[in-house]
């Protein structure tokens, strides 16, 4: 029998090192699949638990330099809840790094770069050099020590990575530095020594922002597992057990199937079970995203975590724990968030290439000029090993992705788009679906009166004071978009009449005596059991409910007095949204729990491509998975607890600021408003994004691949040019230059 583990890792810094903590873990007997996510920092293991045990995978990937943590606990409900690396506090050591390392280096520019900076010089050149050294060096083994180590890893694994050019990088610029510094002091090479550029500007400043760009990712993926937390607080903490004919509130944990368990009014179903007496209306918008409650009577199920509104009833439990539909929407979660596909940056996978080469050709460099080159060979020798070293130092390389990802968040956040983490930015460009559920997201999210149907003797505005004096009485949602309608058609000043002798009709509507009429508001079941006939208002009444609306019938003494129509209205800006998404050529899809009728009208209303309708959690992360197996990724936007498995199932997760804090955190792109342009303004965003990381790229690896024969010496033995360095890391300044700036021209082309 296979056994799922989930095991979080601590300190991977890149996708190469998910894969080599992969290949370890497939490479261990019994073990059938093995995922990491670098995203969330969780590995996801089938194993038989016969043959490797969750201690054996945590020794696996301990052997590799990384931490493995095992889960300890279940979390109420039976639900795993396991702590995604860094869930916790804040990693202050890490940032005092990332603030030292910035420090420091402006200092050290400063000291070493006196004329250029200031067109004078201001201290001592030998003090400066010594400040600069001393600075540089903490920077270089305090604030980069994780990069000597991640380099060392990578080694032993046989791997090549960004901390290996890192690391290459900034200890050439480092050590060149050193013994020219040295040898100035020692009075050895003075001369030239006395004319020597320094870099220790160049590795302090590499460090310092390639450790800032990894704070703010580590940053965002820490807020991964909060999604999951919250889920696992829906459920109620306790529940009033019926025992021996004695009512006893007991925690939730303790209750069993076929107990009885009494719900009252405004209370959580703590449980999955059977009403077996009493009627009410419940809250299940968590579970269907409908707005509208729904009516229970005897032998109806209901579901822990979802809200009990009116009366009260008594539920025989049918599943507890890990079996309650709640505990099935945080596995779904954490199954889709577990299994999605990690983003592979580009600088990584040509690092185990790159890395290797560069340090071939700065050794093969270093021999011929030793072997073949003019006097004095040493020092040119030195000179083009280290010039090599320099020009591919992966300071344009590091930045390339990280710049361009730092400015189209920065500009989304500006504007209104929250986007958590580069990967979704990254993966939201090849978007090709766009799923929209329907309550809260492409419609108000609240029931509202849309029409009105007066019978002989009766006006809309009079109409609405009847019924909403006696919907004044009522907590139902209906009756309180009954209440706003009729308290905005009143002239000022005017109040709703009081009502007397009311009577909640549970499932029905409600009766009171208004102005001492007779006044009974409920569906048109309602009034066929009481024998008032409302078929002369005309066919209509069938077209209207079978559009999606809520009929509300009213009769005053016993006679039709007309009909509301009530219903969730469409957001203003869903119509413009659907449109720009479609010219950008990107299929929509309205994917809702609500009934077929009313989705299709809001979905015709809305000029969505299809519509998938009566749907549960479970079939929304489904049918997201089938749309991604037909090619191209999707992305889902949602508000409501029931969108959270979908929304952390697709490629991209979009969620309504003004929606539920779940869904919210189980998506990856949050929109603060409910303006829904700033879905497709959110796409084009990360395609120009990802447009500008590849045009970065490229000038990146132009320079390097240019600059690394000539600093070489290929050029040489025919014109006598060489590139030293100095020239060498001017031509990597350059590089780093247009990749900044490159960045930076992302604020003209994009426009929200």
């Amino acid at each position: 029998m296979m056994n799922r583990a989930r095991i979080e890792i601590r300190g991977m810094h890149c996708a190469a090192c998910a894969a080599r903590i992969e290949k370890a873990l497939r490479d261990l007997p019994g073990v059938s699949f093995a995922f990491v996510n670098f995203a969330t920092a969780v590995a996801a293991v089938d194993h038989a638990g016969e043959k490797v045990s969750p201690s054996d995978l945590k020794r696996a990937i301990d052997k590799l330099g990384f931490t493995a943590v095992l889960p300890e606990a279940a979390a109420p409900g039976g639900v795993m809840a396991g702590r995604v690396s860094g869930a916790g506090e804040e990693p202050f050591a890490e940032l005092g790094k990332v603030v030292a390392a910035l420090a420091m280096g402006a200092v050290v520019m400063a000291a070493t770069m006196q004329e250029m900076l200031f067109g004078r010089t201001l201290v001592n050149s030998e003090a400066a050099n010594i400040t600069a050294l001393v600075l540089a060096s903490i920077v270089q083994f305090w604030c980069g020590w994780e990069f000597y180590k991640g380099a060392v890893k990578s080694a032993l694994a046989g791997f090549a990575d960004m901390n290996t050019l890192i690391a290459l990088g900034t200890t050439a610029a480092y050590g060149y530095s050193l013994v020219m510094v040295l040898a100035q002091s020692g009075g050895a090479h003075s001369a030239h020594a006395a004319h020597s550029h320094l870099y220790f500007d160049t590795s302090t400043m590499i460090i310092g922002f390639v450790l800032l760009g990894r704070f703010l990712e580590a940053r965002a993926r820490r807020r991964t597992s909060f999604a999951i937390e919250k889920l696992v607080k829906l459920q109620a903490r306790t529940a009033r057990v019926v025992r021996d004919g004695v009512e006893r509130e007991v925690p939730v944990e303790e209750v069993k199937v076929g107990d009885l368990v009494v719900v009252r009014p405004g209370e959580k179903i703590p449980v999955d079970g059977d009403i077996v007496s009493g009627a009410s209306s419940v809250d299940e918008s968590m579970l269907t995203g409908e707005s509208m409650p729904v009516e229970k009577r005897e032998r109806d199920k209901v579901s822990g975590a979802t809200l009990n509104l009116t009366g009260s009833f008594t539920v025989k439990v049918t599943a507890v724990g890990a079996s309650t539909v709640l505990a099935r929407i945080v596995g779904l979660v954490e199954e889709a968030q577990a299994n999605k596909a990690p983003i592979q940056k580009l600088a990584d996978r040509v690092a185990g290439v790159f890395v290797p080469a560069v340090l071939g050709i700065s050794v093969v460099a270093l021999a011929l000029w030793l072997l073949l080159g003019p006097e004095p060979r040493l020092t040119n020798a030195l000179t083009s090993f280290v010039a090599v070293l320099i020009v591919a130092c992966p300071c344009a390389l590091g930045l390339a992705t990280p710049t361009a990802i730092l400015v189209g968040t920065g500009m989304g956040a500006a504007r209104g788009i929250l986007i958590r983490g580069g990967e979704r930015l990254e993966v939201a460009h090849a978007v090709r679906t766009v799923l929209f559920d329907k309550t809260g997201t492409l419609t108000e999210g609240r029931p509202q009166v849309v029409s009105v149907i007066t019978a002989s003797g009766w006006d809309e505005a009079g109409l609405l004071f009847a019924v909403g004096s006696v919907e004044n009485m009522s907590e139902h949602p209906v009756g309180r978009a009954v209440v706003a309608a009729a308290k905005k058609s009143m002239p000022p000043g005017r109040e709703l009449a009081p009502a007397t002798d009311f009577a909640a009709l549970p499932g029905r509507g409600a009766e009171a005596t208004v102005e001492g009429k007779t006044i009974v508001v409920g569906s048109l079941g309602l009034m066929k059991e009481r024998g008032i006939d409302f078929s002369l208002l005309g066919k209509e009444v069938e077209t209207r409910a079978a559009g999606g609306k809520t009929v509300v019938a009213a009769a005053v003494d016993g006679k039709p007095a007309g009909l509301l129509f009530v219903a969730d209205a469409l957001k203003p800006s869903a119509k413009g949204a659907i449109a720009r998404l479609k010219r950008m050529g990107l299929r929509t899809v309205l994917l809702t729990g609500d009934n077929r009728a009313t989705a299709e009208a809001v979905g015709r209303e809305a000029g969505v491509d299809e519509v998938i309708a009566e749907v549960l959690p479970a079939e929304k992360a489904a049918r997201v998975r089938e749309l991604q197996k037909q090619g191209g990724k999707v992305a889902m936007v949602g508000d409501g607890i029931n969108d959270a498995p979908a929304l952390a199932q697709a490629d991209v997760g979009i969620a309504i600021g003004t929606g539920t804090d779940i869904a919210i955190e189980a998506a990856g792109i949050t929109l603060v408003g409910e303006d829904l342009d700033a879905v497709p303004a959110a796409i084009e965003l990360s395609r120009l994004t990802m447009k500008t990381i590849k045009q970065n790229l490229f000038w990146a690896f132009f320079y390097n691949m240019v600059g690394i024969p000539v600093a070489a010496g290929v050029l040489y033995p025919l014109w006598q040019i060489r590139l030293d360095p100095t020239i060498a890391s001017i031509a990597m300044a350059l590089s780093s230059v247009s990749v900044v700036s490159n960045s930076l021209l992302l604020r003209r082309r994009w426009k929200r």
